[in-house]
């Protein structure tokens, strides 16, 4: 197989990957009536942002027959920071013990 036919072949894939993401989110988004917006996390999503930023992603996003409208009104974003998770763990569990002193 020649280098390109083979590259092309991984730019399809990763296409399809982000139709399918996309088209998981969205029936998150859906299933949780997700109007807040949904966040797509991990370290894969951030090194592949060129590949989600084109329309793939929110091909799959919208692609929910009746309620595409409803759908536009959602907001889809890739979290970037790659300590999110960390940080967040870290903060709800400092409002945990903040929480539990103030009840002492």
């Amino acid at each position: 197989m020649c280098i390109e036919a083979f590259c092309r072949l991984c730019m399809q894939t990763m296409e399809l990957l982000a139709k399918i993401l996309g088209a998981e989110a969205g029936n998150l988004a859906l299933k949780t009536m997700a109007t807040g917006g949904v966040l797509i996390g991990g370290g894969i999503a951030a090194k592949i942002l060129p590949i989600l930023q084109r329309s793939q992603l929110l091909e799959g996003f919208f692609a929910k027959g009746r309620f595409i409208e409803f759908m536009k009104q959602i907001p889809l974003r890739v979290i970037l920071k790659g300590q999110a998770a960390l940080l967040g763990a870290a903060r709800h569990a400092l409002h945990n013990a903040e929480a539990t002193s103030s009840k002492s």
